[in-house]
C-alpha cells in the first residue's frame, strides 16, 4: 500500500494560513485526498503503466487542483477535474519527452573501440577457423587442437600421440603453414 500522495498539500495550506492572514487554508482538500487518493492513483496508473511515474503524475494533478481549489464551483465534480488534469498533465509529459527523427544520408554509427570485441565477428572468426582445421589432414589436426586448444606442452602432445617431439614441432610448423594461407583466414587478419 502507498502512502497519501498529497499530504504536503495541507501542510503547506496550513503554514500559509499563519504566514498570510489574505490566503485561506482549504481543510476539505487534504480530506479529499484522504478519501479519493486510492482511486486516482489507479487512474493514474493506467496512464503511466509505472507506479512511481503514477505517483508523480497525481502530485502533479492533486497540486495543479489545489491551485485551483477556489475556483472549482461543484466539489462533486471533482473527480472528472482531476481525472482531466491527470490527462492533461500526461499528455504534456508525453509531448516534451518526444524524440525528433532525422532523415540522413549516413547512419552515426560509433566508431568501434580498440579491444572490444564484437560477438558475431568473434565468432564467424571461431567459425572459419574450425572449417579450416578440419580442412587439415587428421594427423596434423590432432596436433594443432593438443597443442592450441587442449594447451598441451610439445612434449605432452608427442606422448599423447606416441611420436617424437621433433615430429610435433614440424607437423605443427607445417598446419600453421597451412592455416596461414587459407583464404577464408585471411580476411579476417
Amino acid at each position: 500500500m502507498t502512502t497519501p500522495v498529497c499530504t504536503s498539500a495541507s501542510d503547506a495550506a496550513v503554514s500559509a494560513r499563519q504566514t498570510s492572514p489574505y490566503q485561506r487554508p482549504y481543510p476539505s482538500f487534504a480530506s479529499y485526498v484522504r478519501a479519493r487518493q486510492p482511486v486516482l492513483l489507479r487512474t493514474a496508473r493506467s496512464l503511466t503503466g509505472n507506479p512511481s511515474d503514477a505517483e508523480d503524475l497525481l502530485q502533479t494533478a492533486l497540486a495543479k487542483t489545489y491551485v485551483a481549489w477556489e475556483r472549482i464551483e461543484d466539489h462533486r465534480a471533482l473527480d472528472g477535474y482531476v481525472r482531466r488534469a491527470l490527462l492533461n498533465t500526461r499528455t504534456s509529459q508525453w509531448r516534451k519527452r518526444r524524440v525528433d527523427e532525422f532523415v540522413c544520408d549516413e547512419l552515426p554509427e560509433p566508431e568501434p573501440v580498440p579491444g572490444e570485441d564484437d560477438p558475431a565477428e568473434r565468432q564467424a572468426l571461431r567459425d572459419a577457423m574450425w572449417r579450416a582445421i578440419m580442412k587439415l589432414p587428421a594427423r596434423q589436426r590432432a596436433m594443432v587442437v593438443l597443442r592450441y586448444y587442449e594447451d598441451l606442452s610439445e612434449v605432452q602432445t608427442a606422448e599423447v600421440l606416441g611420436v617424437s617431439v621433433g615430429t610435433v614441432k614440424s607437423a605443427v610448423s607445417r598446419a600453421l603453414g597451412k592455416l596461414r594461407e587459407d583464404p577464408e583466414l585471411v580476411v579476417a587478419r
